[in-house]
């Protein structure tokens, strides 16, 4: 073997060349997978479409662009979003053979602003180029309207432990190391359906060790600390938030608590986490139990005074409490409701009797007159009194749910 062939990465030499050796995506890439049938179509004259590859690091957004290229037997130019000039992809229309129609594959383009995507459309809808944008982030949030309308959304999967596994495989034999059942139970655990975690893990493994067996020690120094996907700001943040809230409102103090470790390891600002608790306290607890948003508030004061990692008991106190309290919205929906009326009749009169007269003329016209200075002393409502405006005399907001 050359020396040039062992400076290349081992997930470049891994990377397959056709779809047949490709891992995993059969909804995609098998023999009836829609890509195929795109490239079969495009063989025989049809327009090949311009896609969103949407999926998960490592799942093969890459490869898969690379080869629909190599099938397609057309121009391929690469480029990140990240540093890439939409001046820079437009010279490609240019540079292009002619009657060749070049395929453009921009990695992350979830990263390209409002106005680069736009620049981008006159060259898709003029088939100048078909653009092959990879991103792990939700298209519906991240790509301009037209762009995906007049692009075709592929969603590539997880891989599952059965596909990295038989990656695995093959990289052993090329790094020449062996690897025990408990270190291929870890490393494929570790690499959270990622082959370009496990692949850069078995490189730099193999690399560091005597020995001709990985050890589960190897993987960890090689892999430092288990990689946690988790986007600060995309889809997968709003995931794991909502899934945080609804563990609370379900009353599971344990999802609640893996899901709050989930954004907190990760790096999440523990404020914005402490927010929706106060807001949870109020909207899924409510008066049911009044110490909920107290505590809630106390956690918030804790985040903001400390900081992580010292503030992360206190979030976790506020989870507990909030998962194992009774629950009810009552709350919520009564002021949902109140907020409809607004909304509905706009600014109604308020009752004369609960003006305030601030002046002898209002006093005059009638501003406070007949009101009842009472104090109930078990918080019951006079019966006879309104407070409410006269088009809204017999609405119930709270008092038709409490019992």
């Amino acid at each position: 073997m050359n020396a040039s062939y062992n400076n290349i990465p081992l997930a470049e030499r891994l990377r397959p060349k056709n779809f047949a050796d490709f891992a995993g995506q059969e909804h995609l890439v098998g023999e009836n997978g829609i890509v195929v049938r795109l490239i079969k179509a495009a063989r025989s004259g049809a327009v090949f479409p311009s896609l969103i590859l949407w999926g998960p690091p490592g799942s093969g957004k890459t490869t898969m662009a690379r080869i629909i290229a190599r099938e397609l037997n057309a121009p391929f130019f690469e480029f990140s979003a990240v540093n890439a000039s939409i001046k820079e992809i437009q010279q490609v229309t240019r540079d292009a053979e002619v009657g060749k129609r070049p395929i453009v594959f921009i990695d992350e383009i979830h990263r390209f602003n409002k106005a680069q995507q736009d620049r981008l459309l006159p060259h898709v809808e003029r088939g100048e180029m078909v653009v092959i944008g990879a991103t792990t982030e939700n298209p519906s949030f991240e790509i301009i309207g037209p762009l995906l309308s007049r692009t075709r959304v592929l969603v590539l999967k997880q891989l599952s432990t059965e596909w990295l596994g038989r990656i695995l495989a093959k990289a052993l034999g090329i790094v020449g190391k062996k690897l025990g059942d408990e270190g291929k139970e870890f490393l494929l655990e570790a690499a959270n359906g990622d082959a370009r975690i496990l692949l850069n893990v078995v490189e730099i493994a193999a690399s560091i060790t005597g020995e001709k067996e990985i050890s589960v020690v190897d993987l960890e120094e090689a892999l430092q600390r288990r990689q946690l996907s988790f986007d600060l700001k995309g889809e997968e943040f709003y995931n794991t938030i909502s899934a945080l809230h609804k563990s609370i409102r379900g009353s599971d103090p344990d999802a609640a608590l893996y899901y709050l470790a989930r954004m907190l390891e990760a790096g999440q600002d523990p404020l914005y986490i402490a927010r929706r608790l106060v807001r949870a306290a109020s909207e899924d607890i409510g008066m049911a139990d009044f110490r909920a948003l107290l505590i809630a508030q106390a956690a918030f004061d804790a985040c903001n005074e400390l900081g992580m990692p010292e503030c992360n008991m206190a979030l976790a106190q506020v989870v507990v409490y909030l998962a194992t309290a009774k629950k009810s919205n009552a709350l919520y929906m009564a002021y949902g409701e109140a907020a409809h009326d607004v909304h509905q009749y706009g600014n109604l009169p308020v009752p004369m009797h609960i003006r305030n007269a601030v002046t002898k003329l209002m006093k005059e016209v009638g501003y406070g007159k007949n009101y009842n200075y009472y104090h109930s002393p078990i918080g019951e409502k006079l019966s006879g009194v309104d407070y409410l405006p006269d088009k809204l005399r017999d609405r119930k907001y709270w008092s038709k749910r409490v019992k």
